[in-house]
């Protein structure tokens, strides 16, 4: 974005979770000292650093305004808000689509979910289609360049026999195929078992949350030597069934219906409410804290790049205030999701950037900081932010696709092409809408038909969708 564009629209992003501020903290609920302490993101380019460990955490449905640091007024994050402090906070970042797996494989592939036939499902439900093992892959490609790679906790990009992290480039795994799995008894939506080392079975009946913080505690705690590492460590928090650590009767009343054959049970339609939710979530924030202070503590916390978002937006209880939408959805609620970034040994704590960024652009960044190379055969959809982030470049206006079926967006600089189910073209523009209530299709005509005419050329180039 040039100079003259962010002067044009940084007031009313500000007003938003912004930079600088009583007012702006006062109109999302953040703490006017804390706010204050943000400043517009800077690279500092003299600073030199060894290949960092990168340790990527995902959130799972959890909404762009349920961390404290986003403005939420209810929901207690002092971990991620710390994490926040001492990196870059994203305002206008993206999922790579509005569902799980979709989003999964836009991440591990650094490419639009329609690029192959897996990220066509939105998300995976049955084991007919996956993440083709022969695909070059994040893990892969990193595992090339002399990483060591684990992922740790949700996979949903495929299942055994066919597909699986250790197939893709992870040398380790830990956790659950599926998309979403009972948090006792590790059921998932089928009724099957759900939880795996390896290709294996592993049987450990206690809250899922605690399980995975520990395997990712143990992990950066170990002593890899020289070489450094990556792990994806996915929670399924605050993924449905709404069941917190503790909520031994609830978690068996749901696996009690599973058991009956009662389709759709893990989806707990009759549960929840905002507290259990924000119970969830202030768990999520805890674990994230724990692995953390594991990381301090092995004494590479500032080589490590760590990286937090949500794998796209809320869902029914989550807090996304001031976006329309959400999971599912490719209004704003649906795909712009929190996201943090801090490296110590590189960039500068208390900042915030309002460039608009998305998850394939990760995927590049994470490839290029890590001195691997994308393959030749498979193009990547993203941009590196590495010379953004490292060196201050200025990042070029592009656009950024999505397309779910009977949804299609397109974001470039402030302006976002919107098409939903059944609606017409709409165009908003963000800086002064961000919750997409005026449309503006009728005042910028050609501007509306060159948005729709970008997203169409993209289009053209990926895999159909099934009948």
């Amino acid at each position: 974005m040039s100079s003259a564009s962010y002067e044009k629209s940084s007031l009313s992003r500000r007003a938003f979770g912004g930079a600088v501020g009583a007012g702006a903290a006062a109109a999302v609920g953040l703490p006017a000292a804390a706010e204050a302490r943000e400043r517009p993101f800077r690279a500092a380019p003299r600073r030199g650093a060894k290949r960092p460990n990168i340790l990527f955490i995902l959130g799972d449905d959890l909404g762009w305004a349920d961390l404290s640091s986003y403005g939420s007024p209810h929901i207690k994050t002092p971990n991620l808000d710390r994490l926040a402090r001492e990196g870059v906070r994203f305002t206008d970042a993206y999922s790579g689509s509005a569902t799980c797996s979709p989003t999964r494989f836009s991440l591990y592939t650094g490419r639009l979910p329609g690029r192959t036939k897996g990220g066509l499902a939105e998300p995976i439900a049955d084991k007919s289609v996956g993440l083709d093992p022969t695909h070059p892959t994040l893990a892969s490609l990193l595992r090339d360049a002399g990483y060591a790679t684990a992922l740790i906790g949700k996979w949903h990009c495929g299942y055994l026999p066919d597909y699986s992290p250790t197939r893709s480039g992870w040398d380790e795994f830990f956790g659950n195929f599926g998309g979403a799995l009972e948090y006792y008894s590790k059921l998932g939506l089928g009724g099957e078992y759900d939880l795996y080392e390896g290709d294996a079975e592993y049987k450990d009946l206690r809250y899922y949350t605690r399980i995975l913080t520990e395997r990712a505690s143990a992990y950066v705690r170990r002593d890899h030597g020289d070489q450094p590492w990556l792990l994806n460590l996915n929670f399924t928090t605050p993924h449905w069934p709404w069941i917190a650590d503790g909520d031994e009767e609830r978690s068996a009343e749901i696996v009690r219906r599973i058991k009956a054959g009662q389709q759709g049970a893990l989806w707990d339609q009759d549960g929840g409410s905002v507290e259990k939710y924000t119970e969830m979530v202030q768990d999520l924030d805890r674990s994230i804290g724990d692995v953390l202070r594991a990381l301090r503590r092995s004494g590479q916390e500032r080589d490590t790049l760590v990286f937090f978002a949500s794998d796209n937006g809320g869902e029914r209880f989550s807090y996304n205030w001031p976006l329309s939408g959400n999971k599912g959805s490719l209004k704003e609620g649906g795909i712009r999701v929190p996201t943090l970034v801090r490296w110590p040994a590189r960039i500068d704590g208390g900042q915030v950037s309002h460039e608009p960024v998305f998850t394939p652009d990760w995927t590049a960044t994470l490839l290029e900081i890590g001195g691997a190379r994308p393959a030749p055969g498979h193009p990547l959809d993203g941009t590196s932010l590495a010379p953004y982030l490292l060196k201050g470049e200025e990042l070029a206006e592009r656009e950024l696709f999505w397309r779910v079926r009977g949804e299609r967006a397109l974001r470039r600089g402030d302006w976002k092409y919107y098409r939903g189910k059944g609606g017409p073209d709409q165009l908003f523009n963000l800086a002064d809408d961000r919750r997409e209530q005026a449309d503006r299709a009728a005042d910028e005509p050609r501007l509306l038909a060159g948005l729709k005419a970008a997203w169409e050329r993209t289009d053209r180039g990926l895999l159909p969708y099934p009948a």
